[in-house]
C-alpha cells in the first residue's frame, strides 16, 4: 500500500519551524537607493510585532564600502531602547526573547559590535561568513581561507566574552559564482570547525541560487547525520532561477526547522551604486541582471509553510501587509505572488460565481451537490486492467 502520511514518509520533517527576517540587512544592502533610518526601524520593529524573534538589521562594517548601514548605531540604539522595549511588552512581546542580529564579517566590525555592547546598544549576536570556494571567501573578505579562520576564532572569542552569540555562515555549498561546482563534504567539514572555535550556531548560505532540491535534501541529511542538534541549523537559500521554494521543502523534508527570508525576496551582493553615486561594496556584479537576484520570498514562505500546517509564530496576513508597503517604500514590484493573491482561501470566491446554476439544476431536476449522472453506478467502474 502506498503510504498518504507525509508525515511518516519524511519522519525527519518538522512539525514547527523558527523562521528569521533578514530584510533590513541582506535585503537593503542590494538596493542601489539609500533607505532611510525611519524605514529601517518601521520594518524592524512591525516584523517584531508580526511573531519574528530572530531579525537581522544592520551590518557594521566599513560604511565607506557600505554607506546603506551608515545608520548602523542608530538603528541598533532604537530597537535596544527602553521606548521599544515597552512597546514590546504592551503587546505580550518579551524583549529579550528577540535575537537582534549584525553582521560583522571582519574582526574589526565585531570590535565595533563590542563596544556597542558596552554602550548597551550592541547586538545580541554578530556573524562571519567564510564561503568553501577560496576565491569568493576573498572576495568576500579580501582574506585567505587560512588567514580568515584564524581571524574568525579571535572575533568569535571577543563576541562569546562580551556576552554575545556568533553565527558562523558556511557559504559556496552548493556552487561557487566564481568559480563553479564544490564539494557538500567540505561544507560539512566547515561546519565542524566554526563550532569547534565557538559558533553558536551555523547558516547554510545557498548565495548565488546554485542549489537544486535534491542536493539540499542530501547535504542537510549529512548535516543532521553529522550533527543532529537542529537547533544549530538555518537555512539560506537565494533566488535566481525561482527554485528556492523547492529547496525549502527538500530541507524540510531532510529535518531542517529554522529559515531566512526576506520581504519580497529582496537581497544579494552588496550594491555598487547607491543613489546618485557608485559606491565599493563588494566590487562588480556576480550576476548578469542584478534585478533578479534575491533571497527566499518571506511572504510566499509563509503562505507556504502554514499552508503545510507548520506552525511557524506570524501573523500571515500582517506579513503580506508589510510586503505591500515594501513594495512603495523601494519603489518596485518585488517577488512575492502571495502579496497580490493571498493566501488559498478554502471559503473560495464567491463573488466569482456565475448566476444560473442553482435554477438550471432544479430544471434538470439534479438535487444539490450532486455530480453525477443519477443513472450512474455509486463508484466507477474501469475497464480490466486499469487501476484499482
Amino acid at each position: 500500500m502506498t503510504e498518504y502520511d507525509y508525515w511518516k514518509i519524511f519522519p525527519r520533517m518538522p512539525r514547527k519551524v523558527t523562521i528569521g527576517d533578514i530584510t533590513v540587512r541582506d535585503g537593503f544592502q542590494h538596493i542601489e537607493k539609500f533607505i532611510s533610518t525611519r524605514a529601517k526601524i518601521f520594518y524592524a520593529e512591525e516584523m517584531i510585532f508580526a511573531g519574528c524573534r530572530n531579525i537581522e538589521v544592520t551590518n557594521l562594517g566599513n560604511p565607506y564600502l557600505m554607506p546603506q548601514f551608515r545608520d548602523a548605531e542608530e538603528v541598533l540604539a532604537h530597537l535596544k531602547g527602553e521606548r521599544f522595549r515597552e512597546r514590546c511588552r504592551k503587546r505580550g512581546i518579551d524583549p529579550d526573547a528577540v535575537c537582534i542580529t549584525a553582521v560583522t564579517i571582519r574582526e574589526a566590525a565585531v570590535d565595533r559590535a563590542v563596544e556597542l555592547r558596552r554602550k548597551g546598544i550592541g547586538p545580541d549576536r554578530c556573524l562571519m561568513m567564510v564561503s568553501t570556494e577560496e576565491e569568493h571567501h576573498f572576495a568576500n573578505s579580501g582574506c585567505t581561507l587560512p588567514q580568515y579562520w584564524k581571524e574568525a576564532e579571535r572575533a568569535t572569542r571577543k563576541c562569546r566574552d562580551a556576552g554575545m552569540q556568533m553565527c558562523g555562515t558556511v557559504s559556496t555549498i552548493w556552487g561557487s559564482p566564481i568559480a563553479g561546482a564544490t564539494e557538500l563534504k567540505d561544507a560539512v567539514e566547515f561546519t565542524r570547525r566554526w563550532l569547534s572555535i565557538g559558533a553558536t550556531d551555523i547558516e547554510h548560505a545557498d548565495h548565488d541560487g546554485s542549489a537544486s532540491a535534491p542536493e539540499v535534501y542530501r547535504y542537510f541529511s549529512m548535516i543532521l547525520d553529522a550533527l543532529p542538534d537542529t537547533r544549530l541549523h538555518i537555512a539560506h537559500f537565494h533566488e535566481t532561477k525561482r527554485v528556492a521554494a523547492a529547496s525549502v521543502l527538500a530541507a524540510l523534508q531532510a529535518g531542517i526547522t529554522h529559515f531566512e527570508a526576506t520581504l519580497g525576496g529582496m537581497g544579494g551582493q552588496p550594491a555598487n551604486f547607491l543613489d546618485d553615486c557608485p559606491v565599493p561594496g563588494t566590487g562588480e556584479y556576480y550576476y548578469r541582471d542584478p534585478r533578479y537576484v534575491g533571497l527566499v520570498c518571506l511572504e510566499d514562505l509563509l503562505v507556504q509553510i502554514d499552508e503545510m500546517g507548520i506552525a511557524h509564530g506570524y501573523d500571515v496576513d500582517r506579513v503580506l501587509w508589510l510586503g505591500r508597503q515594501m513594495e512603495r517604500t523601494v519603489g518596485h514590484r518585488l517577488r512575492s505572488e502571495a502579496v497580490v493573491n493571498g493566501r488559498t482561501e478554502k471559503a473560495g470566491h464567491p463573488e466569482f460565481s456565475r448566476p444560473g446554476l442553482k435554477k438550471l439544476k432544479e430544471k434538470l431536476g439534479e438535487s444539490p451537490g450532486q455530480k453525477f449522472p443519477a443513472d450512474w453506478s455509486a463508484t466507477a467502474v474501469l475497464p480490466p486492467g486499469m487501476g484499482r
